[in-house]
């Protein structure tokens, strides 16, 4: 029996723009998971806390009207 390891190159989030924090914030808000909004956003669930817990853009308040368009 052969064994296959593949080897993911690391990736990393792409970073967090003010629009994409206030987004992001909305999103919560509104009471989807941080799960959720990491998949609908595209970055991983540990950027997607750091924006919810103001420690990326904190003075981005949660976006206002369409959060996708």
């Amino acid at each position: 029996m052969e064994i296959r390891i593949t080897v993911v190159p690391n990736r990393r989030s792409p970073k967090v723009s003010e629009e994409m924090a206030g987004r992001i914030r909305a999103l919560y808000r509104l009471g989807y998971t941080q799960h959720d909004i990491a998949a609908l956003v595209g970055i991983n669930q540990g950027r997607v806390s750091e924006v919810v817990n103001f420690k990326v853009h904190p003075t981005v308040p949660p976006a206002q009207g369409e959060l996708f368009g």
